[in-house]
């Protein structure tokens, strides 16, 4: 079994620089997976504005996303489908092509993030679809995670940019001082905004999705 992550820009069709925004995201992702949970594979651009990844267990998904959400600047947001199955690969003149439950497993949550987005959950960005061939126990972790990044996320987009940056750093381990030290603002400035944000939820389960995971 494997954990597939699908990942798209959100309206990228009316960015003013889809080029520049796509730069970004490379960045972006690269440090998340330097800092963060490794992945068997970092998210690749594909076609159009999709990119692909392969983590090791869906906790290590969920960790990665998170970092790359608060990230982002307030230009860029992507959506993302997590999809737990078994995966392969088809051969092609062109190379390798990903194939298999777990891919379409991840194809799936990305359409039902849309279909929440268009709903009534329009901050909704991330969800999670296990392929019917795995286990009772895997389904019903999956809602249990399903109902953790609909609360992350409706917390993540009332945030400011700043308050992105950071609890993305105080995800990884940076004090306050060092924070307020690389924005340019007091330790008290650093606090206030952690604490308004509800950043302190976020760094919490960051640090307790880890587990065993890495």
């Amino acid at each position: 079994m494997s954990v597939t992550v699908i990942a798209d820009i959100v309206g990228s069709r009316s960015l003013p620089d889809r080029a520049a925004a796509q730069r970004t995201l490379d960045q972006i992702i690269a440090e998340v997976d330097e800092d963060g949970p490794r992945a068997i594979q970092r998210l690749t651009p594909t076609v159009g504005d999709e990119q692909q990844a392969l983590y090791a267990t869906t906790d290590s998904a969920l960790r990665a996303i998170l970092l790359l959400q608060l990230a982002l600047p307030d230009g860029v947001q992507c959506r993302f489908g997590v999809g737990v199955g078994e995966t392969g690969e088809v051969p092609a003149a062109s190379g390798a092509i990903p194939e298999g439950p777990g891919w379409w497993a991840a194809r799936r949550a990305i359409d039902e993030v849309r279909a929440l987005q268009q709903r009534t959950l329009p901050a909704a960005r991330t969800r999670v679809v296990v392929d019917a061939g795995e286990s009772s126990s895997t389904h019903e972790a999956a809602k249990f995670a399903n109902a953790y990044a609909l609360v992350r996320d409706q917390l993540i987009a009332g945030m400011s940019e700043r308050a992105r940056r950071l609890t993305y750093g105080r995800c990884r381990g940076r004090t306050q001082r060092e924070l307020a030290a690389s924005e340019d603002i007091t330790q008290s400035a650093v606090s206030q905004t952690l604490a308004h944000s509800g950043a302190a939820a976020l760094v919490v389960t960051f640090i307790d999705l880890a587990g065993e995971s890495e």
